[in-house]
C-alpha cells in the first residue's frame, strides 16, 4: 500500500492537522513518490459519470472517433488513436487511446490564445459535461497540494498559485482495449514519468499500475473508490533539483484470462502556465546537491518532452 492522507486536514483551520498533513505528504514523496488522497474536492458522482460516459465515447466506431483527432496539435485536444504515444525512449506505440481536455481560460488573461479550444463529442454529451467538471474539482484539487507542497519546501504557501491560474493542465480519460493477441513487447504503458509539476489520478477501473520503489522493486498499487493517487512529475522534479523526485511507473498487461477486459483511467495532468521558469530552486541547491538541472521554461519544457513520445515532430 501507499502511504494515505487526507486533504480536510489540510483544508482544516487547524494548523496542528494541517501542519501534519504536509509532513506526511513529504514524508510520502521523500519515500515512494507517489500518495492515496482522501478528502479532496472530486465528486463521486462525477466520477462515476465521467467514468460511464468514457466507456460510452470509447465504445463509438473507429471512424466515429477519427473524426476528433486534430492534425497539427500534437494531441493536445481532442482523439489521439491507438498506439500514437509511446514512452521517452521507445518507439513502440503504448497500447491504449486516449482523449484530451484542456484548460478554459476566462475573462481577458491573453494566455488564452495561446491553447486550442476544446474538442467536444456530440454522440456523448456526459463525457463533455462530466470532463469540464471533473476538470474544475482536480485543478482545485491540485492547487491545495501544491501548496502543502511548498510549505514542505519551506517556500511561501502561495508560490504555485499565479503560476498555475489558466495553466495547460490536461484531463486524459485513456481506454486500454483488449488484448486480441500476444504483444511482441508494448504494454498498455511503458515505463515512464510524467511530464508535469504533480499528477492528479482517478481510481482506475482495473488493475495493472506499478510504480518503481526504491529498491527497484515494481510495487502494484491500487487506490480505493474514493481516493486519488497524486504523484510528483517531472517538472517538479526539476524545480526541486531532485529534492522531489518523479517516480517512474507503468501500466502493466493483465494475465491472459483478463485479456478480454478493457481498462479505463483518467489522469489530470497539472501544468504550469508556459512562462513559469523551472530554473533550480535556490532553497533546494547545496553542497551535496549542486544545480542538476539547465533554466527552462514550463512551456519550453513540454515541447520538448511531447517531441520525445512522440505527440509533436
Amino acid at each position: 500500500m501507499i502511504p494515505s492522507v487526507d486533504l480536510s486536514d489540510f483544508l482544516s483551520n487547524d494548523p496542528l492537522r494541517k501542519e501534519a498533513f504536509v509532513n506526511a505528504l513529504g514524508a510520502a514523496y521523500s519515500d515512494i513518490g507517489f500518495v492515496a488522497v482522501k478528502g479532496h474536492l472530486l465528486e463521486m458522482e462525477v466520477s462515476d459519470k465521467l467514468y460511464q460516459a468514457c466507456q460510452d465515447f470509447f465504445a463509438l466506431p473507429t471512424e466515429t472517433k477519427l473524426k476528433y483527432e486534430i492534425a497539427g496539435q500534437a494531441g493536445q485536444r481532442g482523439y489521439t488513436s491507438f498506439g500514437k504515444e509511446h514512452a521517452k525512449g521507445r518507439n513502440e506505440g503504448d497500447l491504449k487511446e486516449f482523449w484530451h481536455f484542456g484548460q478554459t481560460v476566462e475573462g481577458n488573461d491573453p494566455i488564452g490564445e495561446e491553447y486550442p479550444k476544446n474538442i467536444f463529442a456530440d454522440e456523448v454529451p456526459d463525457f463533455n459535461t462530466y470532463g469540464l467538471k471533473a476538470y474544475q474539482q482536480l485543478e482545485e484539487t491540485g492547487k491545495y497540494m501544491l501548496r502543502a507542497i511548498a510549505l514542505h519546501l519551506d517556500l511561501d504557501e502561495f508560490f504555485f498559485d499565479a503560476n498555475i491560474k489558466h495553466g495547460n493542465s490536461i484531463l486524459r480519460p485513456i481506454h486500454y482495449p483488449p488484448i486480441t493477441a500476444a504483444p511482441k513487447s508494448a504494454v498498455r504503458a511503458a515505463e515512464h514519468e510524467d511530464i508535469n509539476l504533480i499528477t492528479l489520478l482517478m481510481g482506475a477501473s482495473a488493475e495493472g499500475l506499478q510504480v518503481l520503489n526504491k529498491q527497484n522493486e515494481w510495487v502494484s498499487i491500487t487506490a480505493l473508490p474514493d481516493q486519488l493517487v497524486v504523484n510528483v512529475g517531472d517538472m517538479l522534479q526539476r524545480l526541486t533539483n531532485n529534492v522531489l523526485k518523479s517516480t517512474t511507473h507503468r501500466v502493466i498487461n493483465p494475465p491472459q484470462e483478463k485479456w478480454h477486459t478493457s481498462r479505463f483511467s483518467i489522469p489530470f495532468f497539472l501544468h504550469p502556465r508556459s512562462e513559469m521558469k523551472l530554473d533550480v530552486l535556490p532553497i533546494c541547491i547545496s553542497e551535496n546537491n549542486p544545480v542538476q538541472y539547465e533554466p527552462i521554461t514550463g512551456g519550453d519544457y513540454l515541447l520538448e518532452r511531447l517531441k520525445e513520445i512522440g505527440l509533436s515532430k
